[in-house]
């Protein structure tokens, strides 16, 4: 008689894991999960504000006119022949994807501890969700920097798209990864360094204007040479850059700088990767 074989299990749920555990084939599985997590996360934002979805208008639109009037009109930052609205539009629309996915991914385990406590999923999915989430919202901003692209076109302002304009959505995929791999590290040292959560903010508005956001990345360069390494230093500011010069004909265009950037957003990944899954381990005990 026939002894029957072991039953072949379709998951393993175990303490040990891998240095590297992104099990592609495990997140397909819970593809169904993912997409109402993405759901989850754009719906219920705005769900009981006065506004709701207008919001993702509203914020970039007030904050390049802010910008305008005290980085354009005020300290007369020069940009070009390019519009100083759009020009700050630009900016806004991408590093608002970068921040959006950072500060939202550092709070991973904290606001989905509940959740983690009481059924298995491949824990990434969570921080994944929210880069995928965060890309609709960008989708948003980016048709409201189109209408008004259109129209200073149409006004006869000198602005031009570039032929790397093929590899913008290269340049969002990084920004999305850099800023899903800060908030993964953050996100597993916040379970047990609280203080590091308050200190997110302002790290992240400090970060902003290290990032040539508002302002030519030449500028700093030629004006403020001393203190410019700390933005030749920063890859979001090469991200920023490219993409002003990709979607507006204005500024440079460093291979080298991109080349860096892939580098970095690849290192903070991978690490990012590595610290996650050893931290989902054991921060139920203390979050």
């Amino acid at each position: 008689m026939s002894t029957p074989k072991d039953d072949a299990w379709l998951y393993t749920i175990s303490s040990k894991r891998k240095l590297i555990d992104f099990n592609f084939k495990e997140i397909w599985r819970y593809r169904d999960l993912l997409i109402l997590f993405v759901k989850r996360d754009v719906v219920t934002v705005y769900k009981q504000t006065v506004l709701g979805p207008l919001w993702y208008l509203i914020q970039p639109l007030f904050t390049a006119l802010t910008f305008t009037l005290i980085f354009n009109k005020v300290a007369n930052i020069e940009t070009g022949t390019v519009p100083p609205f759009l020009f700050n539009l630009a900016g806004i629309s991408i590093w608002n994807y970068f921040s959006t996915c950072l500060t939202s991914t550092s709070d991973t385990f904290k606001s989905n501890a509940a959740v983690f406590g009481k059924v298995y999923f491949p824990r990434i999915i969570v921080p994944l969700s929210i880069i995928i989430s965060n890309l609709m919202k960008f989708a948003i901003q980016l048709l409201i920097f189109i209408a008004f692209y259109v129209y200073y076109y149409l006004n006869g302002a000198a602005i031009h798209p570039t032929g790397g304009l093929l590899f913008f959505p290269f340049i969002v995929m990084l920004m999305g990864l850099l800023g899903l791999g800060i908030g993964m590290i953050i996100s597993s040292m916040v379970t047990k360094y609280r203080d590091l959560k308050f200190l997110l903010g302002f790290g992240v508005q400090l970060l902003m204007y290290v990032s040539a956001v508002m302002y030519p990345l030449t500028l700093m360069r030629n004006k403020l040479p001393q203190i410019a390494w700390i933005v030749e230093y920063n890859p979001v500011a090469y991200i920023i850059e490219t993409t002003r010069y990709m979607l507006l004909g204005t500024g440079t265009f460093s291979l080298q700088g991109i080349v860096y950037t892939v580098a970095v957003t690849f290192v903070v990944l991978f690490l990012g990767i590595i610290i996650f899954n050893r931290t989902e381990k054991t921060f139920i005990d203390t979050v």
